[in-house]
């Protein structure tokens, strides 16, 4: 059984952004793991393993435009059936 059941994938553009500030908001205010956020001041690769992937895309889309988003529940993946 997985700890956290979705990996989260998404896209931010914007402007401003900063990975340092998303990735502590992330540690500070979310339960997950595998945190990456990387980019520049304008676009900000996601990718979070967690079980609440809508705060993650309620928070994400606060910064700027989200887009190229991708939910995977990995439990299903793990047995061979579509994400």
């Amino acid at each position: 059984m997985l700890e956290y059941l979705y990996d989260t994938q998404l896209l931010i553009e914007g402007k401003e952004l900063d990975e340092d500030e998303i990735r502590d908001y992330f540690i500070e205010n979310f339960k997950g793991d595998c945190l990456l956020a990387v980019g520049d001041d304008e676009l900000i690769k996601i990718h979070f393993h967690t079980n609440e992937p809508w705060k993650v895309l309620e928070y994400c889309s606060t910064l700027g435009e989200i887009y190229d988003i991708v939910i995977e529940n990995m439990e299903r993946q793990s047995k061979g059936l579509k994400g």
